[in-house]
């Protein structure tokens, strides 16, 4: 976008443009003569030499002023917005403060304010810039926090990164920490972040094939029940991809059909008894060994178990008496519901999300439905590291759609201060579709992920709704507005904005205790929220330097307007706590903790007063002296360091006489 240009820049570029206006009028007027031709030629040499000097002048004026005022920024990578949102303030850019850290990367950036205006005269800003090339920035807006010196900078020095961050803006610093959520708040993890594994580590991997054995059983319940609810879902089940308007139920649901394989009650019995044991487990009955535990499965019939659940889900067998078991399953499937908030996202087919732990942008990311290919994938990379270390979500298998196709909601916030912790929440956001229609049967990322870094290489689904915008995006009041249009306009104000602010103040809250608090630091983060059907968000991640690129049109004006803003909260607001803030809001501020008052001449030291040799005592060589003493002055005593008391009492301590113990109360002296 284009900016007009400050005051003084103005009246310069009027007198530049008066300069012109007199040099053309002049030669049009010129008669021939000598006296014309002097004046032409004297005024062409002010035109040459008074717009350059003006300039050079002004940028001296504003750089000036812009030193004295601290107004120096250094920004390293793509970020036209910031740096154009800066210079309109008084800012000036000292480029060349990251070519020796990184090199190429900000002459990138040199180069492009070179191609904006190709064959002018030097900008003004190029000027402004060369007189500030010794001077200290003091904001520095980078991609990445490593490219610079972290630790040695000043105390009024700004960066848009804090240190540590980890925690929350890497999948497995984020799957660990909400572990811990219950410690700082009372929440459950479980309410709005899908549950989540660490497979670098045998003892979650181990915690992650329980958990799939258990939503398993659930899965066999789930069958049952919705075998026999309802006869238009009989068949569905298997097919959760079948287009609007098709009949589901005119396939017999005991598998009639020829190639379908029947399966014993044995099966729904077993998963049964998982469920009951996981019911006890969430109870802590197991605690007193109350409930018997399901593990009493060998590791052979697990296996004969997960095989039989893949052809149920799979719709290539049956369970021909499951009619008998629809009211047991019915009642398990609602008391785990009372304790697992996750049970409605879990659906039927078990479906996993695996993701490198410390990758970005979906890459390498797939979704497995099959325990055993899960392990062998993450067997596959030894020895783990940083790099190759895996996490496993369980992935949202009843997401809302919107005309069949799924979507995600990249949502900003910003923290100025981790001490006491002050949260910004960005009041709008998009949504990000994906470009192929909804289907459970594929598990291709082009369908289940969302990412505009992968959808924007694939083709849009030739039978996808033509009423999906062909660049895959809708901003949160284009959503809002298809709310409205279905009756459900309520549902954004009431649920799904309040319920991804309380995630975000969760999060934020847990890694607290893990960022470093620099003063005078900022950083804008990009989390990411998927709704289930019933429209409740579920936060997926949280990103650190979120691409603010104009990709599309609407990413063009919210990633504008949301940098615009960030410049008014971490800027302006230094200087004016009443100025606009944009659609910026606050969402957290965290209170005060006052310290208890005290006076320290009413405390005290009660004890015995002591005084320190000033030196230490050589050695004393060993020397019989009781036998140069006469006898007579020979006393025996019970220990060297005691004196007998010619009374009968108990041996009492050596004194010096040059040294008086006694017990008394001095003030202590103030604190230096």
């Amino acid at each position: 976008p284009t900016y007009p240009p400050p005051p003084a820049l103005s009246k310069l570029t009027r007198t530049g443009m008066e300069l012109v206006e007199r040099t053309q009028l002049s030669s049009t007027s010129s008669d021939g003569t000598g006296r014309g031709e002097k004046q032409k030629q004297g005024i062409s040499r002010d035109s040459a030499s008074s717009p350059k000097m003006d300039r050079y002048r002004m940028a001296r004026q504003l750089t000036d002023k812009a030193i004295k005022e601290k107004k120096i920024f250094a920004i390293c990578g793509h970020y036209p917005v910031i740096r154009a949102t800066l210079r309109r303030k008084g800012w000036v850019e000292k480029k060349s403060h990251f070519l020796s850290k990184v090199p190429g990367l900000e002459d990138a950036d040199v180069q492009e304010d070179q191609e904006v205006a190709p064959g002018k005269a030097e900008d003004i800003h190029d000027v402004m810039s060369r007189l500030v090339k010794n001077e200290t920035p003091y904001l520095l807006w980078t991609v990445k926090r490593d490219m610079v010196d972290y630790h040695n900078l000043s105390s009024d020095q700004m960066l848009n990164h804090y240190g540590k961050t980890s925690s929350f803006t890497t999948k497995i610093g984020l799957c660990v920490n909400m572990r811990s959520l219950p410690w700082f708040v009372q929440a459950n993890p479980d309410a709005f972040f899908p549950r989540c594994y660490s497979l670098c580590a045998e003892s979650e991997k181990q915690e992650f094939v329980d958990d799939f054995r258990r939503t398993m059983a659930s899965s066999i319940l789930k069958w049952v029940v919705s075998h026999h609810s309802c006869p238009k879902s009989k068949t569905r089940s298997h097919k959760e991809e079948a287009r609007p308007g098709e009949e589901g139920g005119k396939t017999d649901p005991e598998g009639a059909g020829e190639k379908r394989k029947g399966l014993s009650g044995q099966l729904v019995d077993v998963a049964c008894r998982v469920c009951q044991a996981y019911l006890g487990q969430r109870e802590h009955e197991d605690i007193d060994g109350l409930v018997s535990s399901a593990e009493g499965l060998s590791e052979a019939e697990w296996s004969i178990l997960t095989q039989q659940y893949y052809a149920l889900v799979r719709g290539d067998a049956f369970i021909s008496s499951s009619r008998n078991y629809f009211s047991q399953c019915q009642a398990l499937l609602s008391k785990m519901k009372s304790v697992n908030p996750q049970t409605e996202i879990d659906g039927l087919r078990n479906i996993w999300i695996i993701k490198p732990a410390a990758k970005s942008r979906g890459r390498d990311i797939v979704c497995m439905d099959r325990v055993e290919d899960i392990l062998a994938l993450v067997a596959a990379d030894r020895p783990p590291s940083r790099d190759n270390r895996w996490v496993v979500q369980k992935y949202i298998e009843t997401p809302l759609l919107i005309y069949d196709t799924k979507f995600d909601i990249r949502q900003w916030f910003l923290v100025t201060d981790w001490n006491p912790l002050t949260i910004w929440f960005y009041k709008e956001s998009y949504l990000r579709f994906s470009t192929q229609r909804f289907s459970l049967d594929r598990l291709d990322s082009a369908i289940h992920l969302c990412n505009n870094a992968i959808q924007k290489h694939l083709q849009n689904d030739k039978g996808r709704s033509p009423l999906l915008p062909g660049h895959n995006m809708w901003s949160s009041a284009r959503f809002q507005e298809y709310l409205q249009g279905r009756g459900r306009g309520a549902v954004w104000g009431s649920l799904i904005y309040p319920s991804m602010k309380r995630a975000v103040t969760h999060a934020m809250k847990v890694a607290q205790a893990h960022v470093e608090p620099r003063r005078n630091s900022f950083e804008l983060y990009g989390a990411d929220f998927v709704l289930g059907r019933d429209f409740k968000p579920w936060l997926i991640e949280i990103n650190s330097s979120p691409t603010m690129h104009p990709s599309t049109p609407v990413t063009a004006q919210l990633c504008t307007q949301v940098q615009e803003d960030t410049i008014k909260v971490v800027v302006d607001r230094k200087l004016d706590r009443t100025c606009d803030i944009g659609n910026f809001e606050l969402l957290w501020r965290q209170p005060a903790v006052e310290l208890p008052p005290f006076s320290v001449s009413d405390l005290c030291v009660e004890g015995v007063g002591m005084r320190r040799a000033k030196r230490q005592m050589p050695p004393i060589p060993t020397v019989n002296i009781l036998a140069s003493l006469p006898e007579a002055q020979v006393l025996k005593v019970p220990h060297p360091s005691a004196v007998l008391d010619l009374a009968g009492g108990p041996p009492r301590m050596l004194v010096p006489q040059d040294r008086t113990l006694v017990d008394r109360k001095e003030p202590v002296p103030p604190w230096p």
